[in-house]
């Protein structure tokens, strides 16, 4: 195997145990963080269906985004819904056969690559050109919003213009998943793919120490999770239940 082959192997094996591993970390602290007061975001719902509907409407709609700040939402909304479609379809590399759903949308998600880069872009500008956004942005803030646009672009120019061989790319990480080595693809005739999954290797390992682990940890949020029966029933924490007995 070439140095560039062992490097990625390396690479994506090491990401992989960060990214697992990191993240599993966190949401147990996530999961054990106690809640002492009740401090659901009003008007709440009054039971736990409720409150589920509400998580639905955060997760997938961005509801109390769209509240507040209608650009940042529509912005926000268009790279994450494209960021889930493209991470669908990219199920096709990892799967053999095909699961049906995966192959029967992949023609059209692809497209939405240019979304999750318009998003990206609007993502960017906010931070850049609102001045109290700008005042409160982490050169950590520009940092990852660029990662992310590498990521996109380099993605869409390997489907778009210098086509990459997705079979050989598809060949390499199936045989990665058995520990069975082969070498990288299309290289050093395809830069664009190096390029491309050095950047999804790099967002791998920073993610689960990153401002992205809001992802996960909007379900654990007290503001959002909580049902607003304060009269109704006492809100105890687990710590405070053990210090009563």
């Amino acid at each position: 195997m070439s140095f560039l082959t062992i490097a990625f192997v390396a690479l994506f094996y090491i990401a992989t145990l960060i990214l697992v591993v990191g993240l599993a970390r966190r949401i147990r602290l996530y999961w054990k963080t106690p809640a002492p007061l009740k401090i659901p975001t009003t008007p709440a719902p009054t039971t736990q269906s409720g409150v589920a509907l509400r998580m639905f409407r955060e997760v997938v709609f961005f509801e109390s985004l769209f509240k507040s700040t209608k650009w940042t939402w529509l912005f926000g909304w268009v790279f994450h819904m494209a960021l889930f479609a493209v991470l669908f379809r990219h199920l096709r590399y990892f799967q053999e056969p095909v699961w049906a759903p995966v192959a029967f949308v992949s023609p059209l998600f692809k497209y939405l690559a240019f979304a999750m880069v318009i998003g990206l872009l609007g993502l960017l500008a906010r931070r850049m050109l609102v001045d109290r956004v700008r005042y409160i942005t982490a050169p950590s803030d520009i940092l990852m919003l660029l990662l992310l646009l590498g990521i996109g672009v380099t993605g869409a120019l390997t489907t778009f213009v210098a086509h990459t061989d997705v079979v050989a790319v598809k060949s390499f990480f199936r045989h990665l998943m058995t520990f069975n080595f082969e070498t990288m693809p299309n290289v050093p005739t395809d830069p664009l793919m190096v390029v491309h999954l050095l950047l999804v290797g790099v967002l791998m390992i920073i993610f689960p120490i990153s401002k992205l682990l809001h992802a996960p940890g909007v379900f654990f949020s007290p503001s959002r999770n909580q049902v607003d029966n304060p009269r109704e029933q006492r809100h105890v924490s687990d710590w405070a239940k053990k210090l009563e007995n």
